[in-house]
């Protein structure tokens, strides 16, 4: 074996026949980039990427019995399928996946006829919950009532998928649901998870201050739920891959909903699947155009990309929602009509109007157009903005900035703690990247200079008043998790510490030195933003076109953060470079299900 630092290399290496040394470094290189197979004849195409001048033909890869295998039942590290080759244990991931999805949607079939009554039993209270906003100008597609659409079809299936991007009512489509589902299952079960538990707590805090006509019941009920993040949910083990909760020990629920799905990674979603009962029925949320998961996979965007055209429905099917819609504008309108026969057909609803900022308002229009990759709109809309709500600034003027984060004045100059907490997620600041002048480290260190020269802060060491904190691993111990965020304020004896919201309306505070895991958060990147939001947001980009983290769905994740205004820091050239590119992860679960 060659001495060498690149690991890669070193596990191709550990193989004895060369043959399929290339095949194994462009795989594991893959896997480390988020994807969870290769196109087999890619290797040879880049070649010029890896350490070796050839490669052997595709044709002959399942000669080596002992390597590669065209299943999962012997115990080859590989498995070919489709042309891709995958790692054993991820090709295994994704079947059970598949399998899992095929099962929970045939079992529907036994079970929909008695759904469908019961929900009319329903139909004065579904009717109640019609969505209400002035469809005056809008799209066909964005007058459509898709949150009842939703809501009846999550109803009736096993499986449901609701996606939709910032402020189009995920969670107020979750609440019409759970209205509903309490009124026909008093004793239901519900689960509420999600990836992260900053994101799982913000889905049960909407809940709660829904404003929706919920019964007393119901309400309690609600509030009686306890969310959790996936890890939690099935029961995590120390340093271990397992849990609690699996096929054999199913979790104790009749209902299972996460929010900000876009985040589940491949193996996680498989043992979340696994670990359904049988008459268990699951929900996502989430939007498939935010980045993906940091690990394996883009499991939302690929489910959803099953289906040519998304919001699609049988005549029959849309005549029978349309009966619970009141308003003629509102009801599933003939363009939708022709439904799809893929397995996921009817169990995927986009959300299309966004009540933060439709496709008239300069923040819809600006995101909407990056996520698209039309170039020219996006410098047409930053250039013919009407308002001043999103702003670009190519020449990183210090000023902007800093007047930006004066703004933190807000949360350090409120007493109450708890307050505090909520103004600070009035404003933030977001990176690309760690590292460079652009980056986490240096804006953050930036801001810090700022604040303390106008006398907001007094940074005489690590741990200062004021100064906000981001935990960066789950601390289970102190019942603290990855993107918990809190602020440094001394107690009534003036010691020092950290204060969190508890996730129950109130506040817990914890020592500084506990906290190993964690980094100053006037600053934070866009990819732990995923699951916040904030009324004002400055996104900054590095500047060149060199970065691979510089793709459309960084930057749309970066402007859908903000609620009311966004300020871009960073030149056109970089702003198109990251329209212009967009992530690209390979997996087999789109065509395996299109097959089906």
């Amino acid at each position: 074996m060659n001495i060498t630092d690149d690991i890669h290399q070193q596990f191709a290496e550990y193989f004895e026949e060369k043959a399929i040394w290339p095949y194994a470094y462009m795989l594991s290189q893959k896997l480390t980039e988020g994807n969870i197979c290769i196109p087999v004849d890619e290797v040879k195409a880049n070649l010029g990427l890896s350490p070796y001048d050839s490669v052997m033909p595709t044709s002959d890869l399942a000669k080596y019995k002992n390597l590669v295998t065209l299943h999962t039942a012997g115990a080859a590290p590989f498995v070919l399928h489709n042309d891709r080759l995958y790692f054993q244990r991820y090709f295994k991931y994704e079947t059970s996946i598949i399998e899992k999805l095929e099962s929970l949607i045939a079992n529907e079939a036994n079970v929909v006829a008695d759904r469908i009554r019961q929900l009319e039993t329903q139909s004065d209270l579904i009717k109640t919950l019609t969505t209400n906003y002035d469809i005056n100008g809008l799209t066909v597609k964005e007058q459509v009532d898709w949150q009842l659409v939703a809501v009846l079809q999550a109803l009736l299936n096993n499986f449901t998928i609701i996606t939709g991007g910032p402020g189009t009512g995920k969670t107020t489509t979750l609440a019409k649901l759970l209205i509903v589902l309490y009124a026909l299952e008093p004793d239901a079960k519900v689960a509420l998870a999600a990836p992260t538990g900053k994101a799982s707590m913000r889905m049960f805090e909407s809940l709660k201050s829904s404003t929706l006509p919920f019964s007393e019941q119901t309400k309690t009920k609600i509030d009686n739920l306890k969310p959790s993040t996936i890890h939690s949910l099935l029961g995590y083990k120390k340093e271990s891959v397992n849990f609690k909760y699996n096929a054999e020990n199913p979790l104790p629920y009749n209902w299972v909903v996460v929010d900000e799905a876009s985040m589940i990674d491949v193996p996680m979603f498989s043992k979340l699947l696994a670990a359904l009962g049988d008459k268990c029925r699951i929900i996502l949320l989430g939007d498939k155009d935010q980045l993906a998961s940091v690990e394996a996979g883009s499991l939302l965007g690929d489910l959803c990309q099953t289906l040519p055209r998304l919001n699609m429905f049988s005549s029959k099917s849309a005549q029978w929602i349309n009966q619970f819609i009141t308003e003629p504008a509102r009801k599933i309108q003939d363009e939708f009509i022709g439904a799809h026969q893929q397995l996921l057909s009817s169990h995927i609803i986009e959300l299309k109007y966004s009540h933060r900022f439709n496709s008239q308002g300069a923040i819809g229009k600006v995101s909407k157009a990056v996520i698209e990759g039309k170039v020219e709109e996006v410098k047409y809309h930053i250039e013919n903005a009407q308002v001043s709500n999103v702003i670009v600034d190519q020449t990183y003027d210090s000023a902007l900035l800093e007047n930006f984060v004066t703004g933190y004045a807000a949360f350090m100059n409120e007493s109450d703690i708890k307050l505090a907490l909520k103004k600070l997620n009035e404003l933030r600041v977001l990176v690309a990247v760690r590292q460079g002048p652009r980056g986490l480290y240096a804006t953050n260190k930036t801001i810090e200079l700022h604040l303390r020269k106008i006398g907001l802060i007094k940074p005489d060491g690590e741990f200062y008043e004021n100064r906000p904190i981001m935990v960066t691993r789950n601390l289970y111990d102190l019942g603290l998790l990855n993107g918990d965020t809190g602020i440094m304020r001394k107690d009534a004896s003036g010691n020092l510490k950290v204060w969190f919201e508890d996730g129950q309306g109130g506040i817990k505070s914890v020592l500084p030195a506990y906290l190993n895991y964690a980094e100053t958060a006037f600053a934070m990147t866009i990819h732990k933003s995923q699951g916040s939001e904030f009324d004002k947001v400055m996104v900054i980009l590095p500047e060149g076109t060199s970065n691979a983290l510089l793709t459309r769905e960084l930057l749309y994740t970066g402007i859908t953060r903000a609620k009311t205004s966004i300020t871009i820091q960073g030149k056109m050239e970089t702003i198109e470079h990251a329209v212009n590119s967009c992530v690209k992860r390979i997996s087999g679960i789109t065509g395996r299900i299109d097959q089906k």
